[in-house]
């Protein structure tokens, strides 16, 4: 019984320990890991909707809060003196939840651009939502008030040939990134000018 006791102690001391370290790595790592996702993840996606502006929307960007949600909003100037914004949405995919960067016209009211940054969608189908242009073009220009689905759901969305369940993810992160800009409006108004 003694020797139990014992090595219950050590276990609980080693445990105690191993998640004092890990902890300790996490913390002193989380600031690093963020600017790796911004840099490396989102930053291609946010380059390439962004191309048009003439500032960093990487550097010019701010937390709003949403409920108990914080939510990064880059924000682009335009060339025409408007302001873009873009921030992120999920949908949920074949293989997992499908991040896409959704850019928007502020002065237009319309879709400035669409990237996937996210995804665990099968090589050389679904994962073609990433790099089709044909796919991601037919977001472009679109108001922030259309329904965007797949033709197949009703839409005027031309699904990638055997993803349509990614398509339609890809769909939903849009929807929600158009819903959540039109319920936050004013508040992006009042904030980027």
């Amino acid at each position: 019984m003694n020797e139990l006791v014992r090595m219950t102690v050590v276990l609980t001391g080693l445990a105690t320990i191993a998640g004092g370290v890990l902890a300790a790595v996490h913390s002193g790592t989380a600031d690093r890991i963020a600017a790796q996702q911004l840099e490396y993840v989102k930053g291609p996606a946010i380059r390439s909707i962004m191309a048009a502006t003439t500032n960093n929307p990487l550097e010019d960007s701010f937390q709003l809060s949403i409920g108990e949600e914080e939510k990064t909003v880059f924000i682009g100037s335009l060339a025409s003196g408007g302001t873009a914004v873009a921030f992120e949405e999920f949908g949920r995919g074949f293989g997992g939840d499908i991040g896409v960067m959704v850019g928007i016209n502020m002065e237009t009211e319309t879709i400035l651009g669409t990237a996937v940054t996210v995804h665990s969608e099968t090589p050389g189908l679904g994962a073609k939502a990433k790099n089709d242009r044909s796919f991601t073009s037919q977001f472009e220009g679109l108001p922030v008030s259309a329904t965007v689905a797949v033709t197949q759901d009703g839409g005027q969305i031309d699904a990638i040939s055997g993803a349509t369940t990614t398509s339609r993810a890809v769909c939903e992160a849009i929807a929600q990134a158009l819903e959540r800009y039109q319920m936050l409006h004013a508040d992006l108004q009042k904030t980027v000018n």
